[in-house]
C-alpha cells in the first residue's frame, strides 16, 4: 500500500507519464454537468446514455448537487473537461476487488459530506480499458484527482475514511491555489452558481489561452499568452502567477528526479543543482523542502550565485501564491539568511 499524498504541490507535472487529452478531446467543455446517484458500493450503477453528448445523466430536477457517478470509456472525457472547472476525483475499481468494496463506502459517504466541492467519478477498469490505461493502473483500488485536466495521483489500496478525508483536503487546496473552486450544481440550476455563492466570471481571453495551450502541453504558448496579458495589465498578479508557474515546468522537463534530488542532497553540489532540485520538490508537492532547499543556499552562497537563490525562491513564491501559510515563515527564513 502506497503513502497519501503528503502536501500535492500546485500543479503536477505529469507529462509523458498519463495522457489524458485522448479521453479530453471526446465531448466539449460541459456547463453544468449532472450526476447518477450513490448507489451499493462494489456495483455498478446504471451508467448514461452515449448519445446524450457524453455528460453524465442529470438527477430529477429538484434535488441537491448529486456528487457520485459511474464513468464509461465513452463519458470520461467530459469529466476531464469539467475538471477545469470543479476538482474530480476517480475511484478505479473492480468487481471481483475485496478492497475496493471496503473504499467505495467511504469514498462515497465523504463526497456526500463535501456537498460538491468535488465529482466524485468511479470506473469499472474491467468494463472500462481505455480509462484505466491511460491512467497506468496496476492494480485496484486506485484514486487519482484530475484538477484542470492534469492527473494527480492521490493513493493506492482501501485507506481508512480520517487518511482519505486528509488526501482529500490536500487535493481540494491544491485545485484552489489553481483557481478550481467550482461545486457540482444542483441539477435545477441550469448552471447558475448556487444560492451565496459568487458567480464565477469567465477567465480573461489571454488567460484562457494559455490555459488551453497548458491544456496541450505547448508551454511556449502558454507563457506567450501569459506575457502578452501582462504587456496589456502590468499589475495582472494572476498572468505573473500563471507565467512563473510554466517556467517551472519549464525548467524541469525531461529531468529525473531521483537522480537531481541525490546530486543536490551530495556534498558540495553547484547551484543549478540545487535550483533543479527545489523545482521538483514544488512539482511534487513538497513545497516546504522547496523553500528550505533554497533558504539554505542562501545561506551558504555568495555574489552571483546568492542572488540567483534568492530570486529562484521568491518565483517560487509566486507559484504558490503569497496568500499561501507557507510563504510567510519561508520569507522570515529568507530575510534571517540574508541579513
Amino acid at each position: 500500500m502506497s503513502t497519501p499524498a503528503s502536501r500535492p504541490g500546485p500543479r503536477m507535472d505529469l507529462r509523458g507519464a498519463v495522457d489524458l487529452s485522448s479521453l479530453a478531446t471526446r465531448a466539449q467543455r460541459p456547463t453544468a454537468p449532472g450526476t447518477t446517484a450513490s448507489g451499493p458500493a462494489a456495483g455498478q450503477r446504471p451508467p448514461s446514455d452515449p448519445a446524450a453528448g457524453g455528460a453524465a445523466p442529470q438527477a430529477p430536477e429538484g434535488e441537491g448537487p448529486r456528487v457520485v457517478v459511474d464513468v464509461t470509456d465513452a463519458e470520461f472525457g467530459a469529466l476531464v473537461q469539467l475538471s477545469a472547472q470543479v476538482p474530480v476525483v476517480v475511484d478505479l475499481w473492480a468487481t471481483w476487488c475485496g478492497p475496493c468494496k471496503q473504499l467505495s463506502p467511504v469514498l462515497e459517504r465523504l463526497a456526500e459530506e463535501y456537498a460538491g466541492a468535488f465529482l466524485l467519478a468511479k470506473v469499472d477498469v474491467d468494463a472500462n480499458q481505455q480509462i484505466a490505461a491511460a491512467f497506468q493502473v496496476q492494480s485496484v483500488p486506485t484514486v487519482v484527482a484530475v484538477l484542470g485536466g492534469q492527473p494527480v495521483p492521490l493513493f493506492q489500496g482501501a485507506y481508512p475514511e480520517p487518511q482519505v478525508r486528509q488526501v482529500l483536503d490536500e487535493m481540494l487546496k491544491v485545485a484552489a491555489q489553481n483557481g478550481i473552486t467550482g461545486r457540482v450544481p444542483s441539477p435545477d440550476a441550469a448552471g447558475a452558481p448556487a444560492e451565496g455563492e459568487p458567480e464565477q466570471p469567465p477567465l480573461p481571453p489571454l488567460h484562457a489561452e494559455a490555459e488551453e495551450a497548458l491544456a496541450r502541453d505547448d508551454l511556449d504558448g502558454a507563457a506567450r499568452a501569459y506575457e502578452r496579458a501582462l504587456a496589456e495589465q502590468p499589475a495582472d498578479a494572476e498572468a505573473r502567477t500563471g507565467l512563473a508557474r510554466v517556467g517551472v515546468l519549464r525548467r524541469t522537463l525531461g529531468a529525473d528526479p531521483s537522480a537531481a534530488r541525490a546530486a543536490a542532497d551530495a556534498p558540495g553540489a553547484d547551484v543549478e543543482t540545487v535550483l533543479l532540485a527545489a523545482d521538483l520538490d514544488l512539482l511534487d508537492g513538497d513545497v516546504d523542502s522547496a523553500f528550505a532547499r533554497l533558504v539554505g543556499l542562501v545561506r551558504v552562497s555568495h555574489g552571483d550565485d546568492r542572488d540567483r537563490a534568492r530570486t529562484h525562491l521568491v518565483d517560487l513564491f509566486e507559484v504558490v501564491g503569497s496568500d499561501d501559510e507557507r510563504v510567510a515563515p519561508a520569507r522570515r527564513a529568507l530575510a534571517a539568511a540574508l541579513y
